[in-house]
């Protein structure tokens, strides 16, 4: 079992997160720059792959391109629609000279592409190129971060199936370093008041409407493990007392959020049985308490 759910214990990785998130920010800020905008920034995320996470294509003038991680072999692979390519090893090296190399492969590519080089949703952030703090690659943590997206990966999209109202894909956040996928109840939701380190804007359109979102994140940003979770927006009355719990899941007080530790899930004798029930309780409690219309909604 643990060959199949790894151990991916914060601590031992935390600098390889930091600066992995990082890179991640570079090559999503690539994706924002060329893709037109989509209703909840669906134009923006990063996608699992089978070796790493990948844009999908851009669109470039008269050709596409596309960006991804190998997680397998660790490199950063640039691939054109008119067979040009390129690609560097990824291996321990500082944010700004990531940002540096990747954006002279894409030069050299004919592709021109200017990115704002200001980190989103990181406290303290330090712009791309001038970042020579974080410069951590943990070959070995970087890959196990990857397999067990790969699993979420799988759990999600089987829990998004149960579902036939509005529901986004199962997708990459570069800013939080999340994998989720949201349902929608179809109504609008209030304005939002906002995050730290986000713009109003990015905020309000992505909660413009009702969801009950979830997720996977390592740990960053201060929680320091990792977690499954799942958050309703607005959260209605009566949302905290979630029926039908898995054993280690809990809400979380201060985050606001349902929480199942990952090391809960990886000990349970049936990891994918309970994340499934996560997933499925937690959503219940928020159609349940916000009256959603669960018989047109749900398959």
């Amino acid at each position: 079992m643990n060959a199949v759910w790894p151990e991916l214990e914060f601590e031992a990785w935390a600098d390889t997160c930091a600066t992995l998130h990082l890179w991640t920010q570079i090559v999503g800020k690539i994706r924002l720059a060329t893709m037109p905008p989509i209703n909840h920034c669906w134009q923006v995320p990063l996608y699992v792959t089978s070796r790493g996470l990948t844009t999908t294509a851009m669109p470039h003038g008269g050709r596409t391109f596309e960006i991804g991680f190998d997680f397998l072999a660790h490199r950063l692979h640039i691939s054109a629609s008119d067979g040009a390519a390129e690609s560097f090893a990824l291996a321990p090296m500082s944010v700004a000279a990531f940002y540096e190399t990747i954006m002279a492969r894409l030069k050299t590519l004919g592709l021109d592409v200017k990115i704002w080089t200001m980190p989103q949703e990181i406290a303290g952030a330090i712009p791309f190129d001038q970042d020579r703090v974080h410069a951590a690659y943990d070959a070995e943590f970087a890959q196990r971060f990857w397999r067990v997206l790969l699993i979420a990966h799988g759990l999600f999209t089987e829990f998004r199936c149960r579902f036939i109202g509005k529901v986004s894909p199962v997708h990459f956040f570069w800013g939080s370093f999340d994998l989720a996928v949201t349902r929608f109840s179809g109504r609008r939701a209030p304005p939002h008041p906002g995050a730290p380190n986000v713009g109003l804007g990015v905020m309000r359109d992505a909660y413009s409407h009702e969801v009950s979102s979830c997720g996977f994140w390592p740990g960053n940003g201060g929680f320091g493990k990792a977690a499954f979770y799942a958050y309703a927006y607005p959260q209605p009355a009566g949302f905290a007392r979630a029926a039908g719990l898995p054993e280690g899941a809990y809400f979380d007080e201060t985050m606001g959020e349902f929480i199942l530790p990952y090391d809960a899930a990886r000990a349970a004798d049936d990891p994918r049985a309970v994340v499934l029930a996560f997933l499925q309780s937690t959503y219940e409690a928020e159609a349940d308490a916000a009256q959603w219309d669960r018989a047109a909604l749900e398959r």
